[in-house]
């Protein structure tokens, strides 16, 4: 599982997500980041972003890094 560090990941970057809704199902949600909402280095379930798109999820995959 990528995702789990948040120095690696920031704003513009495309991510897959898992939104809070689909955790059970584990369905994932791709965008682009807006901003970052957890605030600690390092999560076990994942960093928990805002994307462009306004919806909320933790982040486990990165799609796309430049």
């Amino acid at each position: 599982m990528q995702g789990q560090n948040r120095k690696d990941i920031y704003p513009g970057l495309e991510v897959g997500i898992i939104l809070k809704k689909d955790q059970r199902s584990g369905n994932v949600t791709y965008g682009v980041v807006k901003n970052l909402l957890t605030s600690a280095t390092f999560h076990s379930r994942g960093i928990k972003v805002r994307l462009e798109d306004g919806q909320i999820g933790r982040v486990c995959e990165i799609v796309e890094e430049y």
